[in-house]
C-alpha cells in the first residue's frame, strides 16, 4: 500500500510539474513592435514551458488578437496581432491564463516610428559601399573580446578565430570612411554567432534579434547607425535568411517538425543552382538545392513553412526599422524558395518603398543572375561583370582580354535594371583584388577606375586601398580576410592614420579618395548613359554622359604606350578638344591622335 500510494503520488507531482504554467516567457519574438506600419498584422512567436496551455488575451485600444495558433510543440504560441491604423504607441499587458493555473504576464511594447521612415531612401547608384568584415577591422574594446559562455575566443595568430574586431572599433573610424567619399557600409553579419568556431564568420546565426555580444549590444549598433547617418553614410545590414547556425536557440526545442529542410535531418545541398528554374530538371535537385544544409553546423530554413517565412520577413523589417538602416545585402539568395523570396520582396518594400535589398547569387552567368532581379530582387551582386574584370585584367597568357569586359557589359539588355546591380572589386569571398592583378597596382588602378565608372552601384572591399594581398589559387579564407593595418593597439603599420604605409601604398589610398570623392559629384557617372567602343589591341575606351557632363575611361592593359585616333570616337568627341583627367587635373589634348601611357588607365572630363 504505501508503494502504490508512493507511486500515485509521483506520478501526479510529474503530471503536475509537466503541466505547470511557466513561471516567465523565455522568447517574445520580435520583442517590440511599432504603430502605423503598413502593414495591420503582426505574429508574435512565445516560447515557455507548456505555454499553449494557456490562452493569452490583450485590453489595449487598437490592438486585437486574431487568431492563436498551437503547433505541435506546446512550448510555443503563436498569435497574430490586428493593429489598427491609428493604434497609438505605449505598452500593453500579453496575459496567458487559464483555469486553475496562476497568470503569466508580458508587457509588450508598440514604439513611435521615427518620423520619414517610411520614405527613407535606400542605396542607389549614386552611392559607393565600403565593405567591412567587423571582426578584422578595427578593435575598439578589448573588453568584450571573450566572454562568458561564448566558446569561440580570440586569437589573432589564427585565421579562422575571432580576432576582437567590434562596433566600436568601427565607429571609431567612420571620418576614415567619409573622408574616402563613401556613403554606404556593408558590415558582414553582426548578429548573434554562438558557435563552438568559426564564429567570427557571421553567417550562422544563434539569435536573431541579438547583435553578438563581442561586437557591442542592440543599442550600440542602433548608435553606430545613426554616427554613420551623421557622416552621410548608410548602414547595408547583411541578412541571411536560407540558414543559420546550429547553436541557434530553436535548436535545442525546434516549433515544429519541419522548421528546417529535411526535416531536421542533415542533407547537404549539392548546389545546383540551376535546379530550381531548369526546364528539364530533377524535382529533387531543385528541393535539395533549396532546402539541403550548407553544412552540418548550418541548418537550412524551411521557407515552405509559413511560420517561418514570416518569421524571417519580421525579423528583417524589425531591424530595418530599429536600427534605421539604408538596405539589406541578403546572403545566398537563391538558395531560398522562390515563394518566399517573391513574398520577402513585396512585404519589405511595402513598408519601405524606396528601400534597396541586394541579393547574392554567386554566379558568372548572366541569365542566372538576371532571372533573380527579374523575379523578385531589386538589386543583385554582379559576379559575371567582376568575373570578366578579374580574369581580363589578372590574366597573363592572353586567355582573357578586355573584350570579355566588353562583351560582359553588351549583355546588360538582359538585366531589368542593370544599373541597380551591385559591382564589387572584391569581397571576403574572394582573392584580393591586389593578387589577382599580380601585385600590380597600375592594373588594380584599372579595376577600380572600371568598378567606379560604369552603370553600376560600386562596392568596395577594406583594405584594397592600401594593397591588402591574400593568396590567389584554392580557397583560402585568412588570407581574404586578413587584419585592417591600425585596427588594433601595437600595431606597426595603420591605415588609418598613414603611419608605416610604403609608397605605393599611399598612392592607392591617394587615388581612391581622388576616385570616389570626385564620383560623388558626377552627374553623368552616377545616373547617366554609357557609350562603349569595342576593345583594340588591349585598350578599351568608353564614355558615361548626360545633359551635364561626359566622362571619357580610357585602359591601356599593354606595357607600352598606344596611340589611338581620337576620329574612332566621334559619336562622344565630336567638337572636343581636350580633356581633364580627374585624378592628376591635368589636361590631356584629345583633338587628332592621343596617347595612352603603358598600364595605365585615364579617367576624363571631357568638354
Amino acid at each position: 500500500m504505501k508503494k502504490t500510494a508512493l507511486a500515485a503520488f509521483l506520478a501526479a507531482t510529474i503530471l503536475t510539474t509537466a503541466s505547470a504554467a511557466p513561471a516567465a516567457v523565455d522568447h517574445m519574438e520580435p520583442p517590440f513592435w511599432w504603430a502605423g506600419m503598413q502593414n495591420p498584422k503582426l505574429q508574435l512567436m512565445v516560447n515557455a514551458p507548456n505555454l499553449a496551455d494557456l490562452d493569452p488575451s490583450i485590453d489595449y485600444p487598437g490592438v486585437r488578437i486574431g487568431s492563436v495558433t498551437r503547433v505541435a510543440n506546446r512550448n510555443y504560441l503563436f498569435i497574430d496581432l490586428v493593429l489598427a491604423p491609428d493604434v497609438a504607441p505605449g505598452s500593453f499587458d500579453i496575459r496567458f491564463s487559464a483555469p486553475g493555473k496562476p497568470d503569466l504576464t508580458y508587457s509588450y511594447r508598440l514604439l513611435a516610428r521615427t518620423p520619414g521612415s517610411a520614405q527613407r531612401q535606400g542605396f542607389n547608384s549614386a552611392d559607393a559601399i565600403y565593405q567591412v568584415m567587423p571582426d578584422r577591422f578595427a578593435n575598439g574594446n578589448p573588453s568584450n573580446d571573450n566572454l562568458a559562455g561564448m566558446p569561440d575566443k580570440a586569437n589573432r595568430a589564427n585565421g579562422n578565430s575571432r580576432h576582437g574586431g567590434d562596433l566600436a572599433g568601427m565607429a571609431a573610424h567612420l571620418d576614415y570612411v567619409k573622408d574616402l567619399g563613401f556613403t554606404q557600409i556593408w558590415p558582414t553579419p553582426l548578429v548573434e554567432n554562438n558557435q563552438d568556431s568559426y564564429s567570427y564568420h557571421g553567417y550562422a546565426a544563434t539569435d536573431h534579434y541579438k547583435i553578438d555580444a563581442r561586437y557591442g549590444s542592440n543599442e550600440e549598433y542602433r548608435a553606430f547607425v545613426a554616427q554613420a547617418r551623421a557622416r552621410g553614410i548608410g548602414v547595408i545590414q547583411d541578412v541571411v535568411l536560407n540558414h543559420i547556425g546550429s547553436h541557434h536557440w530553436w535548436m535545442k526545442d525546434m516549433p515544429m517538425p519541419d522548421w528546417l529542410g529535411y526535416d531536421g535531418k542533415y542533407t547537404p545541398t549539392a548546389h545546383h543552382r540551376v535546379a530550381n528554374f531548369d526546364p528539364y530538371g530533377s524535382k529533387e535537385d531543385a528541393r535539395n538545392f533549396t532546402q539541403g544544409w550548407f553544412g552540418p553546423h548550418m541548418p537550412d530554413m524551411n521557407q515552405n513553412n509559413p511560420y517561418v517565412a514570416n518569421y524571417l520577413i519580421q525579423n528583417n523589417i524589425w531591424w530595418v526599422e530599429y536600427a534605421g538602416l539604408s538596405g539589406l545585402r541578403v546572403d545566398t539568395y537563391g538558395y531560398s524558395e522562390t515563394p518566399f523570396l517573391t513574398e520577402w520582396s513585396k512585404r519589405v518594400l511595402a513598408e519601405y518603398p524606396h528601400l534597396n535589398m541586394v541579393g547574392e547569387e554567386w554566379s558568372p552567368r548572366i541569365p542566372v543572375v538576371a532571372r533573380w532581379q527579374a523575379l523578385n530582387a531589386p538589386s543583385m551582386m554582379d559576379f559575371p561583370l567582376n568575373d570578366a574584370l578579374r580574369k581580363a585584367l589578372g590574366d597573363t597568357d592572353g586567355t582573357y582580354r578586355l573584350y570579355d569586359v566588353y562583351e560582359t557589359l553588351a549583355q546588360d539588355y538582359l538585366y531589368p535594371n542593370p544599373s541597380n546591380l551591385v559591382l564589387f572589386e572584391g569581397n571576403h569571398d574572394l582573392a584580393r583584388s591586389f593578387s589577382v592583378v599580380n601585385g600590380d597596382p597600375a592594373l588594380l588602378r584599372m579595376v577600380l577606375a572600371f568598378t567606379f565608372t560604369v552603370p553600376r552601384i560600386p562596392q568596395f572591399y577594406y583594405g584594397t586601398e592600401v594593397l591588402m594581398p591574400s593568396t590567389v589559387k584554392g580557397r583560402d579564407d585568412p588570407s581574404y580576410r586578413r587584419d585592417m593595418p591600425g585596427g588594433w593597439a601595437g600595431d606597426k603599420v595603420n591605415a588609418f592614420t598613414g603611419e608605416g604605409l610604403n609608397a605605393e601604398q599611399r598612392e592607392m589610398q591617394a587615388f581612391v579618395k581622388k576616385l570616389v570623392n570626385w564620383r560623388k559629384t558626377s552627374s553623368a557617372v552616377q545616373h547617366g548613359k554609357m557609350m562603349q567602343f569595342g576593345p583594340e589591341q588591349d585598350t578599351y575606351v568608353y564614355f558615361r554622359y548626360d545633359d551635364k557632363q561626359k566622362v571619357m575611361v580610357a585602359l591601356n592593359k599593354n606595357d607600352k604606350e598606344m596611340t589611338l585616333d581620337a576620329g574612332r570616337f566621334r559619336e562622344m568627341l565630336a567638337g572636343v578638344r581636350s580633356g581633364t583627367d580627374v585624378i592628376t587635373g591635368r589636361t590631356i589634348p584629345l583633338a587628332g591622335k592621343f596617347t595612352l601611357p603603358a598600364r595605365s588607365v585615364l579617367v576624363m572630363e571631357v568638354r
